[in-house]
């Protein structure tokens, strides 16, 4: 069996056994690095569309274009756009991991050019900006964390959490082999991502939290898109599935 068929078996059994116990899971998704069109944009933008799923992309200001703003105009509705940072660009010092809106800086100076990226994100796109933070490398600081809802961001998605609180959804299945080939994960990775994150819903505490798929269009390659292309068609028909729209997700709406 390939990795792209894993992900797709994978996803499908976590909600045969959800229906079978009489339980639906509620999934999202978000793709990182949108600025511009791309080929690979109009790819991940059609498959959203056939399956008249919500996608949320996550734009980096600094480098976001009108092109991308006039492209998203005759896209679906459901098709958001919230803040990825400012530009992406890493402030830590090395050793350290990379991060943007990390510690490294004054918190009101990071605040300061995310209201920036903010104001220009919402002049871009109008009523499809969704007030999410997504930070690059899903590093932030905590009192970054905590000044985000006072310039106009109140959501926050960063990776792996379970954590509900205060506007919060993480993203919980990343199909890419970050520390290898940049493609699409091995099978054992992968069934070890999915089966944790429907086992976490079995449990009573977390069942309402919804799975968060996480993409990159810009690095998918043939394995990725395959993987991709499998699992949202096969997840987006299965009657244990819902997909809420954004806005309800971080309680926006």
């Amino acid at each position: 069996m390939t990795p792209a068929d894993t992900l797709a078996d994978l996803l499908v059994a976590g909600l045969d056994a959800a229906a079978a116990e009489g339980r639906r899971v509620a999934f999202w998704w978000r793709d990182d690095d949108a600025v511009a069109p791309t080929p690979a944009l109009d790819r991940l933008i059609g498959l959203a569309e056939v399956y008249s799923l919500p996608l949320v992309l996550a734009s980096i200001p600094a480098a976001a274009t009108g092109a991308l703003a006039r492209r998203l105009a005759g896209a679906s509705a459901r098709i958001r756009v919230a803040q990825h940072g400012f530009s992406h660009v890493s402030h830590a010092r090395p050793p350290a991991k990379k991060a943007e809106l990390g510690a490294d800086r004054p918190a009101e100076i990071v605040l300061a050019e995310l209201a920036d990226g903010r104001a220009r994100l919402a002049a871009l796109f109008g009523p499809r900006f969704l007030p999410v933070l997504v930070p690059p490398w899903n590093r932030i600081a905590p009192a970054v964390a905590a000044g985000r809802s006072g310039i106009g961001l109140p959501g926050l998605s960063v990776h792996a959490s379970l954590d509900r609180s205060g506007h919060r959804l993480d993203t919980h299945v990343d199909p890419v082999d970050w520390h290898g080939t940049r493609s699409l994960a091995g099978t054992d990775f992968l069934a070890d991502k999915i089966t944790a994150a429907f086992d976490a819903r079995a449990e009573t505490e977390a069942r309402d939290v919804p799975i968060g798929l996480l993409t990159h269009h810009l690095i998918h390659d043939d394995a990725l898109w395959q993987g991709l292309d499998r699992a949202i068609g096969r997840i987006a028909r299965h009657p244990a599935a819902l997909w809420p729209e954004a806005d309800a997700l971080f309680g926006l709406s």
